[in-house]
């Protein structure tokens, strides 16, 4: 049961209330937004928020139980609030969204009445549509260990252990860079050390934003780092970036090129799917139909 502060409720309870929405939009980054459907600018909790043209709320459903709940809000795209740049370059994917019931006349007087997470966002020539995910999506993704062959952490966390820092490197894009395909200076490392390793921008347009490499090649004595995702715009020459390794996630990888496997955390003994199949044949250990000895 939600519980309400006081004044707010007896406000609430009144013949005529000054109530509206507040939506508190927060970036996996840090950085936070404010929206509202008044139409006046509100300052709620420190945070500045715009008025009616940067979010309006579709009707939200919810039902008992774990059904995920949704909705969504549309607003307008402009550089003062939401940019069509970092939508597409994905700086508000996965961001959370808090919905505030606030008395507009004195917006201490508020109540959080749900949390979100921004889902698919939908555009429009100026303006954008974007899904409302309740806390509940998060049921449906995998938790915990699976019984896999391959190794369920990720190369550099707490559960694999190994220091990145011994594993980045540092490069500069080459004027022959595209959205999915980086041309840039690096130091000569080992063949596939890039395959899907991690590349971060630090100085440009692109500065903070990342991207997996799938593939990792060198022609005319340039670095080709081939992306999973294409960037918003091709890096210009000159942007720096560091470039983590890469892990296939197998165990001869994490012992022979990582010394980590004390840590690996899969099961690379298990049989696989065609163990069931196998047939005896002669000279096999074992498999000759014979008693087992």
């Amino acid at each position: 049961m939600r519980e309400l502060p006081a004044e707010l409720l007896a406000r609430l309870q009144g013949g005529a209330t000054t109530l509206c929405h507040v939506w508190k939009l927060i970036r996996a980054d840090g950085a936070a937004r404010g929206f509202t459907d008044h139409d006046r600018e509100l300052i709620v909790g420190g945070l500045t928020c715009s008025p009616r043209s940067a979010f309006e709320a579709s009707e939200i459903e919810s039902a008992l139980g774990l059904a995920v709940a949704g909705g969504e809000v549309a607003g307008a795209l402009s550089a003062d609030s939401l940019a069509a740049a970092d939508l597409s370059a994905g700086r508000y994917d996965g961001a959370t969204v808090e919905t505030w019931l606030v008395d507009w006349s004195d917006p201490t007087l508020r109540a959080l009445i749900d949390v979100s997470t921004l889902g698919e966002v939908r555009r429009a020539d100026f303006a954008f549509v974007a899904e409302l995910r309740s806390l509940m999506h998060h049921l449906d993704q995998e938790s915990g260990r699976i019984y896999q062959s391959s190794c369920s952490a990720d190369l550099g966390d707490a559960r694999c252990g190994v220091a990145l820092s011994g594993w980045t490197y540092s490069g500069v894009a080459d004027a022959a860079s595209q959205p999915g395909r980086v041309v840039a200076v690096l130091a000569p490392v080992a063949p596939g050390l890039f395959a899907d390793g991690k590349v971060t921008f630090l100085t440009g347009a692109l500065a903070g934003l990342s991207r997996r490499v799938r593939a990792f090649s060198v022609e005319g004595g340039l670095s080709v780092l081939t992306l999973w995702t294409a960037l918003p715009a091709a890096p210009a020459a000159g942007d720096q970036f560091q470039i983590a390794a890469g892990c296939d996630k197998r165990f001869s990888t994490c012992r022979d090129r990582f010394a980590n496997a004390a840590a690996f955390r899969g099961f690379p003994h298990m049989p696989g799917a065609d163990y069931v199949v196998r047939y005896a044949a002669n000279g096999d250990a074992g498999l000759d139909g014979g008693l087992a000895r």
